[in-house]
């Protein structure tokens, strides 16, 4: 199993998941629950998030398939809406929008859903993650052992988020609105370029000989 290929995943799905970014809002929606409530939300929404993003990596190439979408297609629209939610994060609109989904979740169905809905998805998988769990899902280009290295990533990312759930007060205080703000204009650079390496590639894949 490629070492670049691990690499690569981590790098995407930890820019795309933004960990520290989530710890604000989580704070926000878990706001009065008890410390064991706030720690079965974590649990429920990381397990959740986990399985949409395995079913992606699983399905999404097969789907594709039956829609007869060609992978150097999806690669480029992929890398188009990664570039977009790097937009996003690098001109701050994304913490935005998620304290909105977030806000309208409590409004909607108070504190009996938001594990799954708002911080399952599309908190944590989003369409950024989603989309670039099938993107490197299509790169492993059907190999078995690179689509369990894909998973053991995701479970990964998905364990480093729920830490952060768990320590969520700790963390942004830690950092700070400054150091929130510093690092998510810093991950957003770094997801602007891999969303442009994918467009490269589909671009290359579509028009190469």
């Amino acid at each position: 199993m490629p070492f670049e290929f691990l690499k690569t995943a981590f790098a995407t799905l930890l820019v795309t998941f933004d960990p520290p970014g989530l710890a604000p809002i989580f704070l926000a929606l878990t706001l009065g629950l008890s410390p064991s409530g706030k720690r079965q939300v974590a649990v429920r929404g990381s397990l959740i998030a986990f399985a949409i993003l395995a079913v992606f990596a699983l399905l999404g190439r097969p789907a594709l398939d039956a829609l007869g979408i060609s992978i150097p297609a999806f690669r480029l629209s992929g890398g188009l809406l990664l570039f977009f939610i790097a937009f996003d994060m690098v001109f701050g609109l994304r913490t935005e929008k998620k304290r909105e989904i977030a806000s309208d979740a409590v409004e909607i169905d108070h504190i009996r859903n938001i594990a799954a809905f708002p911080l399952a998805i599309p908190l944590m998988a989003g369409p950024g993650s989603i989309t670039a769990t099938m993107l490197l899902a299509s790169r492993a280009g059907g190999d078995w052992l690179e689509i369990a290295g894909l998973l053991g990533v995701a479970a990964t990312v998905v364990a480093i988020c729920f830490v952060i759930l768990l320590a969520a007060g700790r963390v942004s205080g830690l950092l700070g609105q400054t150091g929130n703000i510093v690092l998510t204009r810093m991950l957003g650079v770094v997801l602007a370029a891999l969303a442009a390496q994918f467009c490269i590639d589909g671009a290359r894949g579509a028009f190469a000989p």
